[in-house]
């Protein structure tokens, strides 16, 4: 097992692997920007290395100063969370280049699975089947006016290297897509450098549905359940849970042996996720693949007993899975929120200075949380405060959990999106499991109706 790992994050995720670590015995290191020079992430550490100025590109996302910071340290590993440089080959190059390990999949894979066109062909490829769309990215927008004629609106417009709903958008007919296919370009290379967009059929009212995989350097690949993280707005998660409500075992099997039946063609090692769109009758259909940790892992962490970060170390250090598939096995439910900085009701940033904040207590809740009285909410980095979750015997306890928990959670001195998610717990379609990636829209229209 390692000796010395460094975070290559911030945030509740970077505590949360540094909790990992101590319990592991290995001891952590934090990376900061100016911006974050009191967070919490920064005091739990063994050891914190000032990064630079606040703006990401010159903190979080210079690898320089990443690698060079690891390299003071004499770490013998990098963690890289999610977002930021996580599912970056170059930065992973780098890491490995300097002989430390990167607690993620090969270079080569993260590259290969970030492009969501080649990630097509190679789902294709294994067998998993896949929304129709065009399997090369576009020309021009007359390119993909065509393509979309040929396909059938609606359909999403799509960049190939993009990631959490940036350069994505869901048109109608062509007058959208014109009006839409530069804008997104534009935002595609600037977030990803690449600006290549394709088109997909728009699937009406799916549900997202993700499985968990671990896969080892010995060639042992398995699924830990799934996910549904279907309430989404601006194609950004909001809730998430495990199981997934009325998702029968067939289906899920179904969707499992898919997801490692593709992990093992293309060779992937550590934890990943595979997420698909599925249909009213239940037909599944390839999303995308993220090569790394995900933000909702927690939710599978509490129906399975897996500790996803511990195995991530694991796997990294050489290990062999110590479960196989038929050790795993989902019990009770979880449900996890994500709480913003934002205005509830115009869903707008809300930065400044946290005055107060409490966190509930109560059997089957936990927190993943990064902020405390008297932080700083600035506007650089994403408004995620904190992560809470759920967890009951049946999914109506852990609902009824959740509504108890977010109305005694205090926040004061900023506003967040708390009232906004005890809403949609309280909604007739979330207690019922009626979910689709429609859900927030339906949501608010039918509240403004009401």
């Amino acid at each position: 097992m390692f000796q010395k790992v460094l975070i290559a994050n911030r945030g509740e995720i970077a505590r949360r692997v540094i909790r990992a670590c101590r319990e592991e015995g290995i001891q952590s290191v934090a990376v900061y920007s100016d911006a974050d020079a009191e967070a919490p992430h920064v005091r739990e550490a063994d050891a914190a290395v000032r990064l630079g100025p606040a703006n990401v590109k010159e903190s979080y996302l210079n690898v320089d100063a990443v690698i060079a910071a690891a390299k003071a340290e004499g770490v013998d590993a990098v963690h890289p969370g999610y977002g930021l440089l996580s599912e970056n080959g170059a930065f992973a190059r780098r890491v490995q280049a300097e002989g430390m390990t990167f607690i993620g999949p090969a270079p080569d894979i993260m590259e290969l699975m970030g492009s969501k066109l080649e990630a097509r062909k190679q789902m294709k490829a294994a067998g998993v089947p896949v929304i129709p769309g065009t399997e090369e990215a576009a020309a021009d927008e007359d390119a993909a006016a065509r393509a979309a004629a040929d396909i059938g609106y609606p359909v999403m417009l799509k960049a190939s290297a993009g990631g959490g709903g940036i350069g994505m958008q869901l048109v109608q007919d062509e007058e959208e897509l014109r009006k839409a296919f530069a804008g997104n370009q534009h935002r595609a290379e600037q977030f990803f450098g690449d600006g290549a967009m394709y088109v997909e059929k728009a699937l009406i009212r799916p549900r997202h549905v993700e499985i968990q995989l671990l896969a080892d350097a010995h060639g042992n690949v398995i699924y830990a359940g799934e996910r549904d993280c279907s309430i989404q707005r601006r194609n950004q998660k909001v809730v998430e849970e495990a199981p997934a409500p009325h998702i029968s075992d067939g289906l899920r099997k179904k969707m499992g042996e898919a997801s490692v039946k593709a992990a093992e063609k293309i060779g992937y090692t550590n934890a990943g996720t595979v997420e698909f769109l599925v249909d009213e009758h239940e037909n599944f259909y390839f999303l995308e693949m993220n090569t790394r940790l995900q933000v909702e892992h927690p939710v599978t962490e509490e129906v399975t007993g897996i500790d996803l970060v511990r195995s991530q170390l694991a796997v990294a250090a050489g290990e062999v899975l110590s479960y196989s598939q038929n050790d795993i096995s989902l019990t009770g439910h979880a449900i996890e929120v994500r709480i913003y900085a934002e205005d509830p009701e115009r869903f707008l940033p809300s930065p400044g200075t946290i005055q107060h904040v409490e966190l509930p207590e109560g059997e089957g809740i936990r927190h993943e949380c990064w902020v405390e009285s008297g932080t700083k909410v600035t506007p650089y980095y994403d408004p995620m405060l904190a992560k809470m979750i759920s967890r009951g015997g049946s999914r109506a306890e852990a609902v009824e959990r959740m509504q108890t928990a977010l109305k005694a959670y205090e926040v004061e001195g900023i506003k967040t999106n708390i009232p906004f998610l005890i809403r949609v717990m309280e909604s007739e379609a979330f207690q019922t499991g009626e979910l689709s990636t429609s859900f927030i829209e339906e949501f608010q229209r039918a509240s403004n109706n009401a």
